[in-house]
């Protein structure tokens, strides 16, 4: 089912005004330390490090923030194309390990990370992971086509029927934003995994959409692998901000393949994975 994206969106952000106003991004800071193919990137639950999904490197990296510099790292001995993180209200980490078809569970203090548990149940190939306030992880399978719901580690949900879906992110009513990247759409889910609605390629030229985040005001951000650019989607549809020339370079507003997001306020972090490097921009 399609909807425009108009009445999508009071369905996820009731009783707030709508943003058409262009926006401006303005580049603080690049990483120069050893990432391979970084894809999404999460805050920790404090805000004080970045973590970094460097998937060639098999582990999370943990970045300051501020400086983007390297302040450790785990799961480099057992994780395989780790794709994703995402924390729960216990402060646990949920991390996508791709090539292990699994989600594992980390117990975190400080940067130090141990493992206590996985989820894996009708789910290969995990690239999208969402700890959601109901109490449910979300799960996407990229390899299987699906996204599954787990409730205290038992499936409870599933919906199939999808092509190398990708991130999971919260919409402000509770509903999910997908990437559905082997379709080029983004869709929006209820919590029982029902399809409300679909932001679609014809609309956004999207090719390959992987990781998003969303800002304050409701505008979507999708970082668009294959037309290698990020999207800023506003509240009424309107395209607000495309970073990004369209062609795989590097530069300060240029990027090859980036795959993951992560928005604090008005600070946004980008993984430019073919460049291998996590930019930071401020948004005006």
């Amino acid at each position: 089912m399609r909807f425009l994206l108009s009445t999508l969106l009071f369905l996820f952000i009731p009783n707030q005004a709508l943003s058409a106003q262009p926006l401006k991004a303005v580049f603080e800071k690049e990483s120069t330390v050893p990432l391979s193919n970084p894809h999404d990137l999460k805050l920790s639950p404090d805000g004080r490090y970045l973590m970094v999904s460097d998937v060639e490197n098999n582990r999370i990296a943990i970045l300051d923030p501020d400086s983007l510099a390297m302040l450790g790292h785990f799961g480099a001995d057992h994780q395989s194309g780790t794709h994703d993180i995402d924390f729960d209200d216990q402060g646990l980490a949920y991390v996508a390990d791709t090539h292990n078809n699994r989600v594992a569970i980390y117990r975190m203090q400080d940067k130090q990370a141990a493992l206590i548990g996985e989820l894996s149940e009708s789910v290969r190939g995990p690239e999208g992971v969402l700890a959601h306030p109901n109490g449910l992880i979300y799960v996407a399978g990229a390899w299987s086509g699906n996204v599954v719901a787990y409730e205290r580690g038992v499936k409870i949900r599933e919906l199939g029927g999808l092509s190398s879906p990708h991130d999971l992110e919260l919409a402000a009513d509770g509903d999910l934003w997908l990437a559905d990247a082997g379709n080029d759409r983004v869709l929006l889910l209820s919590p029982e995994l029902v399809v409300k609605g679909e932001l679609s390629s014809d609309k956004y030229a999207f090719r390959g959409v992987r990781y998003l985040d969303l800002m304050a005001d409701g505008t979507l951000i999708a970082a668009d692998k294959n037309t290698h650019s990020v999207k800023f989607i506003g509240a009424d549809g309107t395209l607000r901000l495309k970073l990004g020339n369209g062609t795989p370079s590097r530069g300060k507003y240029s990027f090859t393949t980036p795959e993951g997001v992560e928005v604090r306020g008005t600070q946004v972090w980008i993984s430019d994975s073919g460049n291998d490097r996590v930019v930071r921009y401020r948004i005006q």
